[in-house]
């Protein structure tokens, strides 16, 4: 009887029509048949699996996080595919097609809009093994979410800015896109930790306008969509435009990056202040000259190792592989002049392991 059931979720994800659109019970049994189908590999574990990590755009966040996904899949023994989209949503989408197209025995993404994003989502899942990380899919059918949890990185970011601008002042927000969940989640934390609030990350401030609260002006979120021209030309508009501007974060890597590319131009760094999201190069020394308050930084590295150690395991029918609570959580740490040296230490050898891959 239980082959019996098990064999009958497995045809419902069978791949004779894409699903649209999938409503909560239709996701439900998505992640049914997907977990039907680890079981059955148990039988039959794949020697060598074929294995997909996707990124969200192009940078060397997601050049650290390859490296993590091919040592992983050296230690393994599988094979691993690594995709960056750089011309975003369009370029996501067709590669997860593609992928699928090819027989992708599992896939770790993160989504770039995953409300628009929902059909090819339960594509994967419907004929692969879907996980995704660093920004979630919470209502795809995804098994697991390998990451942070973005609302608290984003608010040690917000502590940070507070900190270094304790009487309060003029603040600007860049981020390169906002539909994505771990951006949304990200923006309203910093927003929280700026302000002094307390933690609820369900909280949702309007981002489109400006406002005044706890002697702190926010004076607008600037997004470019990966644009890093786009992004340059943000900062410097706004610095233009607003002589009192006191402090800036640029909550994706580039941003604080070209940030502070901005302010050395104008000679202004160290007077406007930075609390900077990831781990660009120049922000890391930044932090080391003392123009850049500090930083946030994820785990890229650890992102794609486990990414494919848990696909992996799946693969090979280990259902108990999957944690409990569906998230692995990988935290998020604050880099300030007292740990930066050791953290850069080790952060040029995997960037150096990611690029020498090709």
């Amino acid at each position: 009887m239980i082959h019996a059931i098990l064999a009958s979720l497995v045809l419902a994800a069978a791949p004779a029509a894409t699903l649209h659109a999938a409503s909560p019970a239709d996701r439900a049994a998505l992640l049914a048949a997907q977990k039907a189908r680890v079981t059955e590999m148990a039988k039959a574990p794949k020697a060598s699996p074929h294995l997909a990590f996707v990124s969200n755009g192009v940078a060397d966040f997601w050049t650290i996080a390859k490296a993590g996904a091919l040592a992983a899949g050296r230690d393994l023994k599988c094979q691993v595919t690594v995709e960056f989209p750089g011309a975003g949503l369009s370029d996501q989408k067709r590669m997860l097609e593609d992928l699928v197209t090819r027989g992708i025995d599992g896939v770790s993404v993160s989504p770039i809009d995953p409300k628009n994003q929902r059909e090819v989502l339960d594509l994967i899942a419907e004929r692969s093994l879907l996980i995704t990380n660093d920004s979630d899919a919470p209502e795809a059918p995804r098994l697991a979410y390998i990451g942070m949890d973005n609302y608290l990185a984003g608010r040690k970011c917000g502590e940070l800015a507070r900190a270094g601008l304790p009487g309060g002042g003029e603040v600007a927000i860049f981020i390169g896109r906002l539909e994505q969940d771990n951006a949304k989640r990200r923006w309203q934390g910093f927003v929280d930790g700026l302000l002094g609030r307390s933690v609820d990350a369900t909280r949702r401030d309007d981002h489109t306008k400006p406002f005044t609260e706890a002697g702190y002006t926010i004076l607008g979120t600037w997004t470019d969509s990966f644009d890093r021209a786009k992004a340059k030309a943000n900062v410097e508009d706004v610095m233009t435009r607003n002589p009192g501007l006191d402090l800036v974060t640029g909550l994706f890597e580039y941003n604080s990056v070209l940030a502070l590319e901005v302010f050395k131009q104008a000679g202004k760094a160290g007077t406007i202040k930075i609390a900077g999201f990831d781990e660009g190069a120049e922000v890391i020394e930044g932090i080391r000259e003392g123009s850049v308050l500090g930083t946030v930084v994820q785990d890229p590295y650890g992102y794609g190792y486990q990414s494919i150690v848990l696909l992996h395991a799946l693969t090979q029918g280990k259902l108990e592989a999957l944690p409990a609570s569906g998230e692995i959580a990988i935290p998020a740490r604050t880099i300030t002049k007292e740990n930066v040296d050791a953290f850069w230490s080790d952060l040029k050898a995997k960037l150096a392991a990611g690029k020498a891959v090709k």
